[in-house]
């Protein structure tokens, strides 16, 4: 354990300070050659069709299930080695969810792929019409480092079910992770269809260079938009689940429930997530009430001395941690505001009296600060939000059917959801995904099976019998009067 700051002396203690790094294991990036290579056969791989019969589907999707049950508590070490993850948290939020939405699509997979029929008009009859789901190809999937199991075996999911064949790029800024998918992958799943391939900038870089029938992103801003021209040079779609500053307005600071659901919310994986709650709105007086329940609530989870819970990770590496630390004299301290640079874990910490215009209040937080700001109306609450980019989510707290019908109407983001942050995560029927600023596409259940899919149009008529001679040169009076029946 290293030394602790508090928050009074976080300045100067920072200054003096040596720059401790925890160890970790560096993934091992493969040459430009080979990249160039693997990405070439696993073209030569979808002109065999192999991964195009459900069959072949289903026991890959089987295949990753086995893969995750077999080596939990490997997965589990990586994520507490990475991020300092607690094994409950990492089950829940990492290999649980990737299970969901195995079992999702092992349930639906049939369904996904039929037909779906459409009416055709009668002036084309004799005639079938009808939209079929095909496989793009080759799926890239670049993973981020904050859920580093998840969120790039989840698009994997989508990736197979669809029938693609995918090369995975997980982050090199969680390493043991990405060793231990770079390993258990190819054991588990045909090497012919997926392939991990490690590396840092230099290596997404060569990777984005090659031609891929859809790339699939889930990271910042601004390496979603290199990835978005680098896509666009080769007329790439993309996939790109960004994040942004989502808000939490709360009408009413008094009810437990509500401050225990935005710690919760909040802090999990010590606010490295892309859905958490960045700020509050606070409408009229319930700041006051909500900064005492908050205390509360970070106290019942964590202890006195949360930087010491085992339930409580910590920031992944020291650039994002000085970064986060910086934004301590941005406004009044409340609620923590102590860390600790050895084990790079800062408290939670709650702070008022912020400027809109400060970079706290206009950068996406991605850490374990929560800003409250007070405003005079739900309406004042909603010109605020609409006044920034769209956010990933729009959280309100409130009991009342109108605001929340309010909200929706008013407030545009990728998601709107009433008195749960980050909860719709885990419904699978759900689409996720961002706007605007916040991302581009959606995944999650039968949403990425659509998302990584063609959904071709397929159309059938006789020949036989010439059944369309009425709509051929030359237009004669009589012939546009049966037209005008027709159509």
């Amino acid at each position: 354990m290293g030394i602790f700051v508090s928050a009074g002396d976080q300045v100067a203690a920072s200054e003096s300070m040596a720059l401790n790094e925890l160890e970790l294991p560096r993934v091992v990036a493969p040459s430009a050659e080979k990249i160039i290579d693997t990405v070439e056969a696993m073209h030569d791989v979808v002109a065999t069709r192999l991964a195009h019969p459900r069959r072949f589907r289903a026991s890959q999707l089987k295949a990753l299930e086995r893969m995750l049950d077999a080596h939990q508590q490997e997965f589990l070490d990586a994520l507490a080695d990475d991020l300092g993850k607690s094994s409950v948290e990492a089950k829940l939020t990492e290999i649980d969810m990737v299970r969901s939405e195995i079992d999702h699509a092992q349930l639906h997979l049939s369904e996904w792929m039929e037909s779906k029929p459409v009416k055709v008009p009668l002036a084309f009859h004799p005639a079938a019409a009808k939209i079929e789901p095909q496989p793009l190809g080759v799926v890239l999937i670049i993973g981020p480092w904050n859920y580093p199991l998840q969120l790039i075996l989840a698009p994997l999911v989508a990736a197979i079910a669809a029938g693609n064949v995918a090369v995975l790029k997980p982050s090199e800024l969680a390493p043991a992770t990405s060793i231990a998918l770079g390993r258990l992958i190819p054991q588990f799943l045909d090497q012919r269809a997926y392939a991990v391939i490690q590396g840092g900038a230099n290596t997404s870089k060569t990777l984005l260079e090659q031609p891929f029938d859809h790339i699939f992103y889930t990271g910042g801003e601004k390496v979603g938009r290199i990835v978005a021209r680098a896509a666009a040079e080769q007329l790439t779609p993309v996939t790109l689940e960004l994040g942004g500053k989502s808000p939490a307005v709360v009408m009413d600071g008094t009810h437990a429930a509500v401050a225990r659901r935005l710690v919760y919310g909040k802090f999990m994986n010590a606010g490295q997530t892309c859905v958490a709650p960045d700020y509050v709105l606070a409408v009229g007086n319930a700041a006051e009430a909500l900064e005492k329940q908050l205390a509360k609530a970070i106290t019942a989870f964590y202890g006195k001395s949360p930087i010491h819970s085992k339930d409580y990770g910590r920031i992944v590496n020291r650039a994002h941690f000085d970064r986060l630390v910086s934004y301590l004299d941005q406004g009044e301290i409340i609620i923590g505001g102590g860390y600790d640079e050895a084990t790079l874990k800062i408290e939670p910490t709650v702070m008022i009296n912020v400027d809109p215009r400060s970079p706290l209040m206009q950068e996406e937080i991605f850490g374990p600060i929560l800003p409250i700001m007070s405003v005079d109306s739900f309406d004042a609450a909603v010109r605020f939000i609409n006044s920034r980019p769209n956010p990933l989510a729009a959280y309100l707290f409130s009991e009342n059917p109108r605001l929340q019908s309010s909200f929706g109407d008013q407030v545009r983001a990728g998601a709107i959801v009433h008195n749960a942050p980050n909860l719709h995560l885990a419904v699978p029927g759900l689409p996720f995904g961002g706007i605007g600023a916040s991302g581009m596409g959606s995944y999650h259940g039968r949403h990425g099976f659509e998302r990584l899919s063609q959904m071709r149009s397929v159309m059938v008529k006789t020949a036989v019998v010439d059944t369309l001679k009425a709509i051929y040169p030359p237009y004669t009076w009589a012939k546009s009067k049966i037209i005008d029946k027709l159509l």
